[in-house]
């Protein structure tokens, strides 16, 4: 009885965007018949539309939807990432790449990473990323899936090679670039048919119980009263539910991480796409480079402590002096940090409505996926249990402030000259982060947390990336003779570099695999920041 009196039954999606159609795509997915679920959005009211770039972990989230890989690439006009290749931000002229494959072959007693820096203590010349797949294929801007699928994709697929080390993999770690309208109507799209009801209309009032302050209902400007049990926040930055009615609070990190504005554009240009997003660090923050199949999405993030808007829109137009401009320069405000709570009483905050973490690492999307994904799992089926509420939001915030910590740590290990560089080379960082930073450059150790987003070798490429040169390695590794030392490391680089030579360019596989036709574009909902 009390089951079927607190049983949530309507679910109300406040927004549309990334978020609100992830959310919406995933619900539908899993809880068919079983949940009325409404999504709320305008189409007056635009998204910020510069979600573009994403990890691997979106691709496990689309298997969940049973998403077929070629549909969505052709709908979205994606194109492959590999890695990110950071450029200038230990210094000018820098360069490296942060790859999502795994590196070399690990031993329970000692990381791969150990032994290179043994080998580099004995003379050798190669980097860490020479035995990473993702990092050599990126170099050489190439691309190709293993064992996929037959008829044309076939010709473009390749067997891994064993190694002398009985190295084997199945496939390359990789990850999407698209266009983050397309991708919302795509995820629209997959809701049809499921029972999703969609009322276009603008939120004029947010009703709550005068009891409990729970949310009843959200009142549309043309009266339309939409009631829920459990509503879901995907207003974007204004939180129209979880800060301007809950107010929630919001912690701000902008004490670690400097870079407060962003100016957008999208180009189109004569180069092939590449299969890794660019950050390309200046004076007063960084540029993005995203390629898709038929334009480019490239951004300029700064400090306006440091830097003006106009400024800034300048700079990013002269990277770009001889592409065709699609969309003009826009200006994206955005605050780093988060909600103090994801879930505050019966109204849960995905998006851009519950944190930001600038977009270095290609995250934003991830904290959406994940967010959803949890609630999932932990859905109120029985009515709102502050307990697991409670449990949601320490899982959630333990894994933004990992994801912070991470991005923290490309500002905070530089050797650059400019104001905003130096005062990030000199603040105070996280303790944790601290701590991580100490013991790899003391030892060399690095580590992955149970439920942590980034894994070990992003520490070591980052860390090595951005100039932490270990004092001392793993004393194991010395018990390798210089024969069985070169052995070790010839038998995983030569599989990597054959693979490599064996894959297409980039830009091939795309036209074989998942071409999109140029007239996605016309059918793109107009993006304008809100």
């Amino acid at each position: 009885m009390a089951l079927e009196k607190n049983r949530i039954r309507k679910v109300v999606i406040a927004g549309g965007g990334t978020a609100g159609w992830v959310a919406a795509c995933a619900l539908t997915h899993q809880f068919r018949g079983l949940l009325d679920i409404t999504l709320v959005e305008s189409e007056e009211i635009g998204t910020v539309g510069v979600g573009e770039s994403t990890i691997p972990t979106i691709r496990t989230f689309h298997r969940l939807l049973q998403i077929d890989e070629r549909e969505f690439m052709q709908a979205v006009a994606g194109s492959f990432k590999l890695s990110i290749s950071f450029e200038n931000w230990r210094r000018p002229g820098d360069h490296y790449f942060h790859p999502f494959g795994t590196t070399g072959v690990n031993t329970w007693s000692c990381d791969f990473h150990q032994f290179w820096l043994e080998s580099r203590r004995r003379g050798a010349k190669s980097t860490l990323g020479d035995y990473c797949l993702e990092t050599a294929a990126s170099r050489k801007q190439r691309f190709a899936l293993f064992n996929q699928g037959d008829g044309d994709a076939q010709q473009w697929s390749m067997r891994w090679v064993q190694s002398p080390t009985t190295m084997s993999r199945s496939n390359v770690s990789y990850a999407y670039h698209f266009d983050a309208a397309l991708y919302a109507a795509f995820m629209r799209s997959k809701c049809e048919g499921r029972g999703l009801n969609r009322i276009e209309g603008k939120i004029r009032e947010v009703r709550q119980d005068p009891e409990n302050g729970f949310v009843q209902a959200l009142v549309l400007e043309d009266g339309q009263v939409v009631e829920g049990d459990l509503f879901i926040d995907c207003t974007g930055f204004r939180g129209l539910l979880i800060e301007q009615t809950l107010k929630t609070g919001f912690i701000d990190w902008n004490n670690w991480l400097p870079s407060n504005r962003a100016v957008a554009m999208q180009v189109e240009t004569d180069e092939p796409p590449v299969p890794y997003t660019r950050a390309v660090a200046h004076e007063a923050g960084w540029r993005w480079h995203i390629a898709l199949q038929h334009r480019v999405g490239c951004g300029w993030v700064f400090s306006s402590a440091h830097m003006s808007d106009d400024e800034a829109a300048a700079k990013l137009r002269a990277c770009y002096p001889d592409a065709n401009i699609v969309r003009d320069p826009w200006i994206v405000p955005f605050r780093t940090g988060r909600r103090r709570k994801v879930w505050n009483k019966n109204v849960v905050a995905l998006g851009l409505a519950s944190s930001f973490i600038e977009p270095l690492e290609s995250t934003s999307i991830h904290v959406s996926l994940s967010a959803v994904t949890k609630l999932i799992q932990m859905f109120p089926i029985a009515g709102i249990d502050e307990s697991v509420a409670e449990r949601f939001n320490d899982v959630c915030c333990a894994e933004l402030e990992h994801i912070r910590n991470f991005i923290i740590l490309h500002y905070h290990l530089n050797e650059r000259d400019e104001p905003m560089w130096k005062a990030c080379r000199e603040m105070e960082v996280p303790k944790e982060l601290a701590e991580r930073i100490r013991i790899f450059r003391e030892s060399g150790y690095a580590w992955q947390g149970e439920d942590e987003l980034f894994r070990l070798d992003s520490w070591t490429h980052c860390m090595l990336g951005q100039g932490v040169v270990p004092e001392k390695h793993h004393l194991i590794t010395r018990a390798l003779g210089d024969a069985d030392m070169k052995r070790l490391m010839d038998g995983v680089r030569a599989p990597i570099d054959q693979m490599v030579e064996a894959m297409p360019p980039h830009h091939e596989f795309l036209k074989r695999y998942c071409p999109a036709d140029p007239s996605v574009w016309t059918m793109r909902r107009k993006s304008v920041v809100g």
